[in-house]
């Protein structure tokens, strides 16, 4: 009995000890396995995150080169200066006469089979909940109604301080939402599971509420039209994104123009408006401060409550908008041509000096020192005078500038006099920003936290600054404030804590950048202001999928994002491979292949890493970097027969090209026309020392408008940038002369220039 008992034991003991062993190894196995798809999921995220900044540096390289092109070239007649403030700058701030003329909503009829939501103003709660489910159902706002919207939102705004104040005490909580970015799905959601706004529930959106998605005005209209129905309780702060030239390139524009056919113009002409109206930050119950991307050292809240926010059209680029319709040069005081003082913008590298313009006498102006409320007020008398004063010396000036110049004639032969009396009134308007005030709007809008301590230059998005926890210290201390709640950044969680729990990024954007990528999230704030976060996925089809299908989705995702931009650079790859191939093998080491893609595309990935998803294998660890480009365009080529190289320009240029086209298509109708190419090559022209008349221009374009209907669209705009790389490529370089030589050229010299301001773009850092 005994030794039974004995052996029975033995057994269990021996069973028990095999079943540790093989949790062991399960749970070792599993650790491995959770560990691998984690890394795979790191690499994938840095894949996107880098090249969407990188993105945003070309957006910023973009705008320079159109900055300095602008700045360096003196218009003629005031069509050319009309044209200029159109095509880039929009900078004329616009009247309100002006908008309620671009207002006038009553005079649009709605036709009787238009089967979409209707408005009524003052809204009710019952109008925005409408507005909500006909968006959920794809039905389109009329655009009588959009207009109607605009309208009384802007007057609205235009009533708001700079930093709006929200109390608990007055609601049962504060919901505070991230990132939207055009994803109408994750509003709708959001409202689902967490309520509509209320008295008892208030809301604010954190920026960022368009581009990228293809939703972004049906949110616009929701949230405006909440904010109209709870205007204490419903509050929304300006993103990065709620910026013109941000919308060139990142589809806003094009998306309004392509639902709006008719009144796209009107509309967007409004929402520049109404965009720089939006607060610039929120604070809760005093403690929490709610901004959409961050602070620097030098973040004062002070003064953010007390600059003219409206004045900040765009913050890739200082420069503010011209008041009615005159250039700002004349409301500044003159100064020497050469201005060593001159401000160098937040986006370009500070190393860099632009040659100053001789007949640019703003741009070289101290920046005004005062500061003023956030509603305009009237001048006394005597600074009335002296700004007449100021004009007036500031023309006989660029008189003289001219005349040294070459140019003949007195400033009142080319322009209108500019000292009347609407000139004079000029005075009321309020001072334009100064660069402090400037740079503080572009820190709160572009900044992002860093681990480190200090603050440094952003310069991965190429605009704001990296602020470390002694930064987010020593601001809460200053302003006796608990935390900040930030956006701006993607987080595959949808938030993220950091600063010892100091800093939140908040981000309510889910599967931004493929299906599965990343979670969305709200966070809630009580009485206690204990943040409650919610996270979710607005996409059905994640919750179906498992860990590792949805990882291996979003990497297959990455890596042909991936592949299209190694291919978009193979040229340059090609040329860097040769560098570590100097015995002229067409092989090279694996490690000399990272080091030289990291080298061309700057992209900061672990290339190592990435290296057996991209390249195949091979037993000496060498790679033939001929075939390994050759695999790679093969994977691009389309269905027409176009040549390798020309599709690799199109793929890197694509972006450029598209904002380029927007950027000359001043009216956004979608068209380039003939008065809009021919003033552009006037200032490309300019630029280049090309000698080109206006009938050379005029054949160019019809040259390129291929199906002959006078206007130039998007397609024939890249088709002839691919046709000139084809005839550059396949010619000698003498047919395809530098843009630097082709003065006196004639007709054909445009060509190659055409190319070149797209190169000029990449270059312009």
């Amino acid at each position: 009995m005994g030794s039974g008992t004995s052996t029975q034991h033995h057994f269990a003991f021996q069973n028990a000890e095999n079943a540790f062993r093989a949790a062991t190894l399960i749970q070792r196995w599993y650790r491995r396995y959770a560990a691998r798809l984690e890394m795979r999921r790191q690499c994938t995220w840095r894949i996107f995150q880098s090249i969407e900044y990188a993105g945003q540096q070309d957006q910023v390289k973009l705008h320079d080169f159109f900055s300095y092109l602008v700045d360096h070239f003196t218009p003629s007649s005031n069509h050319e200066r009309d044209f200029l403030n159109r095509m880039f700058t929009e900078e004329r701030f616009p009247q309100d006469a002006e908008m309620e003329k671009l207002s006038d909503y009553e005079s649009i009829e709605v036709p009787d089979s238009y089967t979409g939501p209707h408005l009524s103003f003052p809204l009710l709660p019952d109008h925005a909940t409408a507005l909500v489910e006909a968006f959920r159902l794809k039905q389109q706002l009329h655009a009588r109604y959009v207009l109607n919207l605009l309208h009384e939102t802007r007057k609205h705004l235009v009533q708001l301080p700079n930093i709006n104040r929200v109390s608990t005490c007055y609601s049962e909580e504060v919901t505070v939402c991230g990132d939207l970015h055009g994803q109408l799905d994750d509003l709708i959601f959001i409202f689902y599971k967490n309520g509509l706004p209320s008295p008892e529930r208030a809301y604010v959106f954190n920026g960022d509420f368009v581009d990228r998605g293809k939703d972004s005005v049906e949110i616009l209209m929701v949230l405006f039209a909440f904010m109209l129905v709870y205007p204490k309780e419903f509050h929304l702060n300006r993103g990065n994104h709620e910026d013109h030239m941000v919308n060139l390139r990142y589809g806003f524009t094009k998306e309004v123009m392509r639902k709006y056919k008719t009144h796209g113009k009107k509309i967007l002409k409004i929402l520049q408006d109404v965009f720089c109206w939006l607060p610039l930050a929120t604070l809760v119950d005093e403690k929490v401060l709610i901004l959409h991307g961050g602070v620097s050292d030098m973040t004062d809240l002070e003064l953010l409550a007390k600059l003219d926010r409206h004045k900040i059209v765009s913050t890739l680029r200082r420069k503010t908008r011209k008041e009615n319709g005159k250039p700002a040069t004349t409301q500044k005081k003159a100064t020497p041509p050469n201005c060593a003082g001159r401000p160098t913008p937040w986006f370009l590298p500070q190393s860099r000096s632009l040659p100053a313009s001789p007949l640019r006498l703003g741009s070289c102006g101290a920046p005004r020192a005062g500061r003023s409320s956030s509603i305009p007020c009237s001048c006394p008398a005597d600074a009335e005078e002296l700004a007449g004063r100021v004009r007036r010396s500031g023309d006989l000036e660029l008189d003289r500038c001219r005349q040294q110049a070459g140019f003949l004639g007195s400033r009142a032969q080319w322009e209108p006099l500019l000292v009347t009396p609407e000139a004079d009134s000029d005075a009321d308007e309020p001072p334009e920003p100064t660069q402090e005030e400037w740079k503080q709007v572009v820190d709160i809008l572009w900044s992002d936290p860093m681990a480190q301590e200090g603050c440094k230059a952003n310069t991965v998005r190429g605009g704001g600054c990296y602020f470390g926890p002694n930064v987010t210290e020593q601001l809460l201390q200053k302003y006796n404030l608990q935390f900040l709640i930030r956006s701006h950044e993607c987080k595959p969680e949808g938030y993220e804590f950091c600063h010892s729990r100091k800093v939140l990024t908040i981000f309510s954007a889910s599967n931004y950048y493929e299906v599965g990528s990343n979670r969305g999230a709200y966070v809630k704030l009580g009485p206690a202001l204990t943040p409650y976060i919610v996270q979710y996925q607005a996409n059905k089809a994640t919750h179906m999928l498992t860990m590792r299908q949805r990882i291996s989705r979003v990497e297959e995702s990455a890596l042909r994002s991936l592949r299209e931009k190694l291919f978009a650079h193979s040229s340059h790859l090609l040329g860097e491979f040769k560098k570590h191939d100097a015995d002229k093998t067409g092989f090279i080491s694996l490690s000399d292949w990272a080091e030289a893609v990291e080298s061309v595309l700057r992209l900061g990935l672990p290339w190592r890493m990435l290296r057996p998803q991209l390249v195949s294998s091979s037993m000496d660890n060498t790679l033939e970097y001929k075939s390994w480009l050759e695999d790679l365009a093969k994977g691009q080529l389309s269905h027409e027969n176009i040549q390798s190289s020309l599709l690799e320009k199109l793929y890197r240029n694509r972006s450029n090209l598209e904002t380029i086209f927007r950027i000359i298509d001043s009216d956004h109708s979608g068209f380039i026309s003939l008065d809009e190419f021919r003033q552009t090559w006037k200032l490309f022209s300019s630029h280049m020392n090309i000698d080109i008349t206006d009938d050379c221009i005029c054949d160019l374009a019809r040259s390129i408008d291929f199906n002959k209907d006078g206007h130039i669209d998007i397609n024939e705009f890249l088709e002839a940038f691919r046709l000139v790389e084809q005839s550059c490529t396949e010619g000698d370089t003498s047919d395809c002369p530098q843009a630097t030589n082709t003065k006196g050229s004639g007709c054909t010299s445009p060509a190659h220039p055409k190319n070149s301001l797209v190169s000029g773009s990449h270059g312009a850092s």
